[in-house]
């Protein structure tokens, strides 16, 4: 006699709920890493716009434009412009907190920097 092969409806369910689970919290933590991503790149862009021998009221200037345009969280005053050699650098750093179910949260830091690692 062949032993039966196959998944039970408690193993579907167990899947299921694990698959589930996942997909949520993807769709829930994604608008805030593409959110991370558009300040990264709007602190890039602001930093070419203004050119190396730009001041920290230009840069500030010039990302919140980008800022505006992308409808981003973090304002020009919550980064930190200097500069690394001749190079202009910018650097960020702030929370979020992503609600998930009841009064469980997810709490994800954001750091980024325009130059090196």
């Amino acid at each position: 006699m062949k032993r039966q092969m196959g998944v039970s409806l408690s193993g579907l369910l167990l899947w299921l709920v694990v698959l589930l689970s996942g997909a949520l919290l993807g769709l829930k933590v994604t608008p805030t890493v593409i959110e991370y991503y558009s300040i990264l790149k709007d602190a890039k862009a602001a930093i070419n716009q203004v050119g190396p021998d730009a001041t920290v009221a230009d840069v500030r200037k010039a990302y919140d434009k980008y800022a505006e345009v992308d409808n981003l969280e973090l304002k020009s005053s919550e980064l930190q412009i200097g500069k690394e050699g001749n190079r202009i650098v910018v650097s960020f750093e702030y929370e979020k907190v992503i609600p998930l179910f009841g009064n469980v949260s997810l709490l994800i830091n954001y750091r980024g920097k325009t130059a090196g690692k």
